[in-house]
């Protein structure tokens, strides 16, 4: 369809960070910079993720009344110091007019060039994107596919439907619980497990 995206807006909670930091949910309105620091990291990787696909980042982060200034500050700074763009979103606490600053910042990166890239050629098999999209996103070794993953992208690729996978895929611990279409039939070699979302 020769779509393309203009920006991104990656969001993130102080309470989702420290969470990932290891703070139990029943503590995380509590100030803690150190847990901050250590969780941090996931939003690392999403940043570190997003950045090859060669299209402005804005880092919003959705700002509760518990969030010290030193723990906005803290991420402010992580994100610039990694080229993200950040914007600070108060909805929570102001209703639209507290997201008035994200929405600036949208529509000036729209308003930019970019280089967007997918992570594969495009005139690549369906197998071949799933494979690439697992190398470079999930940093698997490469991915097994079982006979029902097989025949379901056979019949995929000759409906025609070699769509862009990007927007199919996403990481899981477990595939344990997935409802989705080739979630018992592809194994990525590594720990972690990687789902196809249903087309």
């Amino acid at each position: 369809a020769g779509l393309k995206p203009d920006a991104v807006v990656l969001v993130a909670t102080v309470r989702a960070l420290k969470y990932n930091g290891g703070v139990p949910k029943t503590e995380t309105s509590v100030p803690n910079l150190e847990a901050l620091k250590k969780g941090i990291v996931n939003l690392e990787k999403h940043i570190e993720n997003l950045q090859k696909y060669g299209v402005p980042i804005v880092v919003t982060l959705n700002a509760f009344i518990t969030d010290s200034e030193e723990e906005i500050h803290f991420v402010k700074n992580f994100c610039e110091e990694r080229g993200c763009e950040f914007a600070l979103a108060e909805v929570w606490a102001k209703g639209g007019e507290g997201g008035v600053e994200l929405a600036k910042e949208v529509i000036r990166l729209c308003e930019q060039p970019n280089d967007f890239t997918f992570s594969y050629e495009l005139n690549c098999s369906i197998k071949e994107k799933i494979e690439a999209i697992a190398k470079k996103i999930y940093h698997a070794d490469g991915v097994n596919f079982t006979a029902n993953a097989e025949k379901q992208i056979k019949t995929l690729t000759e409906l025609g439907r070699d769509l862009p996978m990007s927007r199919f895929l996403y990481m899981a611990d477990t595939l344990q619980g997935c409802c989705a279409a080739l979630a018992d039939s592809i194994r990525p070699r590594t720990a972690a497990e990687l789902c196809l979302l249903k087309l």
